[in-house]
């Protein structure tokens, strides 16, 4: 394993192997997300190409987020029982078939299986659990900075791709637009296969920012069954009013972000006169600030009480939501609507993932947040279906955002009770 070899290179010039991780992560999550992310941008030439109503297709979308989100419990428990580089070379597989397949689709079951079905779980095991994953195992200190780095990559890769994809898609075709994202992705499991590591004691060496003399072991490996370990997670986390905070917060997260504004926002925008290009240009813009936002939000989580932290950011997110429909649809006023949605999109994570390591420790947290984030996609699919319902029913889609817009606002009143019941132990806290 070049790891092995690369490893004490790195150390030699005062670098730890664990940013090596970061940036392997980074690139999987950036990659996958924009696979997913792109998807969005080629509602309206399916629509032309294949006749099928807003609502069937945004039907497979959110079998998508669904999937995208269910995985992710059992994910957690797959890397932790089969190891990181296995996990994510299968699941970038999955991801490129189910993409490669779509290409000669022409019935809509077969759009439901492709990427509904395939792309669902393939990037559901590459999502956020997995950067929660390498942050807590790779990271004593500067753990809310990875986090937000990690955060950042999976947002602002279903957002970076778009403005490429609709122009390919628009001048060239949907199934032209697909190629940047999937040579990503291959790019991506290829170098995870060849440098990654699933733990830093293979490597003869502590977490980032563990001062202790001996080399802490690999804990072994769950002997049980990944899924049995997930839902022994779930009821463990089940007994927490924490969990129950942060699963109801974290479902009207996925409710007001890529379940909506990802998968809905540029047609929204062509019903009011917009190109889909310059739309798709905007959602690149809150991509930017995303960035920027959610690496603040993790360097912020490291300072600040996260439950104000989130208390904020929902309220934000909401009157940024409340307010898209008076924005006359102008580039200038979505530009604002961007800056200040942007910073917010999904600079929840941070925290959130925080608040779990509190309440149930360094190795039980990422099984925790992976149900947590099941809420978010459980969130995000409804929102992707019932928002497309909206525009069949009632020729608007501004019934939904309204709706999103104020939940956030009641997830800000929630968060702020989401305090850990038990006492924390230093592990948990590091």
């Amino acid at each position: 394993m070049l790891a092995n070899r690369l490893a004490p290179a790195l150390a030699r010039r005062g670098i730890h192997y664990g940013w090596v991780m970061v940036a392997l992560t980074f690139l999987v999550a950036l990659s996958s997300a924009g696979a997913l992310g792109i998807l969005g941008a080629l509602l309206l030439p399916l629509q032309r190409e294949f006749g099928w109503e807003t609502g069937a297709i945004s039907g497979a979308l959110a079998l998508r987020l669904l999937l995208f989100g269910l995985m992710a419990p059992f994910a957690a428990a797959l890397l932790q029982r089969y190891g990181l580089r296995r996990i994510v070379a299968f699941a970038l597989s999955l991801v490129v078939l189910g993409c490669v397949l779509s290409q000669g689709m022409t019935e809509i079951w077969q759009l439901w299986l492709t990427w509904g079905v395939m792309t669902g779980i393939g990037t559901g095991m590459t999502a956020l659990v997995l950067g929660a994953t390498v942050a807590n195992r790779w990271f004593v200190q500067r753990r809310g900075l990875v986090l937000g780095m990690l955060t950042a990559a999976n947002a602002t890769g279903q957002l970076a791709f778009l403005p490429l994809a609709a122009w390919l898609a628009q001048n060239e075709g949907w199934r032209v637009a697909m190629l940047p994202g999937l040579g990503a992705c291959l790019l991506a499991g290829l170098l995870m296969l060849l440098l990654g590591s699933d733990h830093p004691a293979e490597l003869g060496m502590n977490a980032y920012g563990d001062a202790s003399v001996t080399i802490a072991p690999r804990p072994p490996a769950p002997s049980g069954n990944a899924v049995r370990n997930a839902f022994a997670a779930l009821a463990d986390g089940a007994r927490s009013r924490v969990f129950w905070i942060l699963f109801a917060t974290f479902l009207i997260c996925g409710l007001s972000t890529n379940g909506l504004i990802q998968t809905h926002f540029i047609p929204l925008c062509a019903d009011f006169g917009m190109a889909e290009v310059e739309a798709a240009s905007v959602l690149a813009m809150m991509g930017a600030f995303d960035f920027l936002g959610t690496i603040a939000s993790g360097w912020l989580s490291d300072r600040y009480d996260n439950r104000k932290l989130l208390f904020w950011y929902y309220g934000l997110r909401g009157i940024s939501l409340l307010f898209l429909p008076f924005s006359t649809f102008s580039l200038y006023g979505l530009s604002i609507f961007a800056v200040f949605y942007g910073l917010d999109w999904i600079a929840t994570v941070p925290p959130t993932v925080k608040l779990a390591g509190q309440a149930f420790g360094r190795e039980r947290a990422p099984l925790v947040f992976g149900w947590v984030f099941t809420a978010h996609q459980l969130g995000a699919a409804t929102a992707a279906l019932g928002a497309g319902l909206s525009r069949d029913a009632l020729a608007s889609y501004l019934p939904a955002f309204f709706l999103a817009g104020a939940a956030c606002l009641l997830a800000a009143l929630l968060a702020l009770g989401a305090r850990p019941a038990r006492p924390v132990t230093a592990a948990a806290t590091a």
